[in-house]
Parts: structure tokens; sequence; C-alpha cells
């Protein structure tokens, strides 16, 4: 994927699963189709990758996922663009596309400040939602072909972001030729990431599903930028989704220096052990006990007649699901937000989903499957806490929390 090469060893496989973003209903949750989802990591680039990636558009182009409705994200984009903004020092009417811009929010964030912005998306429905808001969308994957189209049109921007998309690709490198379509001197790709290197360190296994082709770090980032005459300026860390990454790239003669912060990074990947096979097939036993010692929580759980309910339906929550064989045996029900999952069935285990204000009664635990956001629902639900409810939180351990806890050792 990123190198060509062959040495590929496998060193996680979660079995076959449902696509974890399309969610049945009663009627056709027997007819759910299953792909394997088996971790490859390159011995010569040391590029993590999914063995097999279904196609683009049966993953993308009828997707639920909805940025608007997940405040921690939003709040992260406002926080972000105007970051951008100042550090780029970019000015009024600079032009900003986003890659898989979903249904616009990051791209309204930009507006906000007085940039002309342009979004590109696959999905059906995301597309509609954003053009309904005022966001001008082409509906489309994002290639050479598109590049080549945009610069046809003499589309080139200042800036082009992709925020959880540069791991959704079945080639990166069709990609980035792309990107080059429409590339300047001074235009500077940005790309948001989950971070490799705190998915191992922090046991996130369920950050692998068949939407994310690859998981990327920088040392073969830069490698394989480098192949299109590319190179990384610089790169940020952010907390957002269990801890990302924020890549600056631009073209070999962007003016921009490159920042000390992109050795740094690679020779933190290196400490770590990012480039040596046995970090990975360690990962994959800890990660392989702590599930087992979720299912083991949540029997003892049951067997005590209490209730456990599942605070969110995401994508990453369904691979932890599946791979756990939890249903709704051990977890009753999920809550959701987002219009188009409520009503519906969770993937492969069809725990069923309602909305968070319809729920009946309370449950005496909230598993929690969205745990990158911690933070917001231990806030969000602190006066469930009190009341006596508990979390599960099943990464990077298996950790049960109670007000009490929480109080004591804040996360």
């Amino acid at each position: 994927m990123n190198c060509s090469g062959t040495r590929l060893a496998e060193f996680f496989d979660l079995g076959l699963q449902p696509n974890g973003n399309n969610f049945p209903s009663e009627e056709t949750k027997n007819n759910e189709p299953l792909f394997p989802i088996s971790m490859l990591v390159c011995e010569d680039c040391w590029q993590v990758q999914i063995a097999e990636f279904p196609s683009q558009e049966f993953l993308f182009t009828d997707h639920p996922y909805i940025t608007g409705v997940n405040v921690p994200v939003v709040n992260h984009f406002k926080a972000m663009s105007a970051h951008i903004v100042e550090k780029l020092n970019l000015a009024k009417n600079s032009l900003v596309i986003d890659i898989g811009c979903n249904d616009g929010t990051l791209l309204r964030t930009f507006t906000e400040q007085g940039m002309r912005t342009l979004g590109v998306d696959p999905g059906k429905r995301v597309v509609d939602l954003a053009k309904s808001q005022g966001t001008t969308v082409c509906r489309t994957f994002w290639n050479l072909e598109t590049g080549k189209a945009l610069r046809h049109l003499n589309i080139l921007p200042d800036v082009i972001t992709a925020t959880a998309v540069f791991y959704h690709l079945p080639d990166l490198h069709d990609f980035i030729e792309g990107l080059r379509e429409v590339m300047t001197d001074n235009t500077v790709f940005i790309g948001q990431c989950v971070n490799c290197l705190d998915l191992i360190q922090k046991n996130q296994f369920d950050h692998f599903y068949h939407e994310h082709s690859c998981i990327h770090a920088i040392a073969p980032l830069k490698h394989l930028f480098g192949q299109h005459g590319m190179r990384i300026l610089d790169v940020e860390h952010s907390e957002i989704h269990g801890g990302s990454f924020i890549v600056y790239v631009g073209l070999e003669s962007n003016p921009r220096p490159t920042s000390e912060s992109v050795q740094k990074a690679i020779d933190a990947e290196h400490a770590a052990g990012l480039n040596k096979l046995e970090t990975y097939t360690e990962f994959a036993k800890r990660s392989r006990k702590n599930a087992d010692d979720l299912v083991k929580v949540l029997k003892e759980i049951k067997a005590a007649g209490k209730r456990v309910v599942a605070l969110g339906a995401p994508v990453k929550g369904n691979t932890l699901l599946n791979f756990c064989n939890i249903g709704p045996d051990l977890v009753q029900t999920a809550t959701e937000v987002n219009q188009f999952k409520i009503g519906r069935l969770t993937p492969g285990t069809h725990i069923p989903i309602v909305h968070e204000n319809t729920l009946e009664g309370t449950p005496d635990y909230y598993l929690i499957l969205s745990w990158n956001f911690l933070d917001y629902f231990l806030s969000k639900y602190k006066q469930y806490l009190m009341n006596g409810g508990k979390f599960i939180v099943p990464v990077p351990t298996v950790r049960i929390l109670s007000f009490d806890t929480v109080e004591k050792a804040p996360i």
C-alpha cells in the first residue's frame, strides 16, 4: 500500500465481521455481508494496513456518520480551523477544500473566518445535509481524476484538509496524485489521522475496522509522500479520537521549512518499537486479554442481576462488540443521538438502538463504546454518576468508574 513491499506480516485477526457502519433493521439483520478484519504490518516501511478492503462504494456512499451531532468533534473543529488560519497566516478569501467533508461542519468554521470553501464527499445523506446548510460540495471520491477535474476548472486551493479520511483509502498513491494536481508551491495539505503510536500503546484495537484501510505513523508517511515529491512540513498531536496527529504536507518546493517536530515524532516511534514486529504481536496479545476481561466483567454484572446499556453505537464499538461476541444478552440496548442509527440494530450483534432521551429507566452501568470522548461523557453524565451509576470503559484496560473514583483520580 505504501512501498509495494511484499514482507507483510499478519499480527491481529479479528475474524469475519459486518460493515460496522451499516445498521440493519429487524427485517434485514439476517442478510449482513461479512468481511475479514485481518491487520498486517509491512516489515519494509512499517505501514499498518488491513488485508482486505471492501469497495469504497459499499462502505461510504450511504454512510451514517454525522459530524454535526458529535459535540466534542464540533468543538475540536472550531479550534482546529482557527489554529490553521493563524498558523498558516491565511488571507481572507483563501480557498479551503475539505476532503470527506461530511455535513460541512469543518468547512463552516472556515467560512466563519472569511475563507472560501469547497467540500468533496461521496456520501449522499451527508452531502444533502451539507448543502442544506449552505456548503458547496462535489459528491465524489477524491482521487487523481477528481484532482484533474478541479485543475481543469482552475480550482487551486490554499489549504486541503482531510480529517479522519486519509486512512480510509484503497490506494494512497492515487489520492496523493490527486492532491498534486491542485497543489501549488504554497498549498498545504493537512491530514488528521489516528496515531498508530497511541493505538499500540493504549490497546485501541477497536480502531481496526473495514473503513480503516490503514493506520498511519509519521515514519511510513514520510516515505510515502517522498515518493511523490512531497515532504512533511510539521506534525502536531491532538487527543481527539484517543490520540491523533495532524500532519502538514507540501510539495518539495514549498517555501516553508521542515519543523523539528517531524524527526522528533519519528524518533518517538522508533523508541516505542514501531519498527519491530514483536511490538505488534505483543499489542495483539494485550488486546485479546482486554477483550476477555470485558466479557468476564459483563457476565459478572449479568449474574448479579444488573443492567448494562451501551453509550453510543460508534463503528469502533461495533468492532469491539463483534470481536467479543457481546449481544443483547449482556448489553440490553444502546443509546444514540444520530438519526440514521436510532431505531436500528448494532451490526452483527443486533443490540437495539434508541435515542438517549427515550431510554426507559436508568441503567446500572453504561458501557462507553465511544471511550475516546470519555471526558465529555463524564461531564454530561455527572448527575448519573453522582446518583450511583457506573461507567465501564473498555480501553486501554477494562475499568469501572464511579463518581467517587473519578473524583479521587480524575481521568
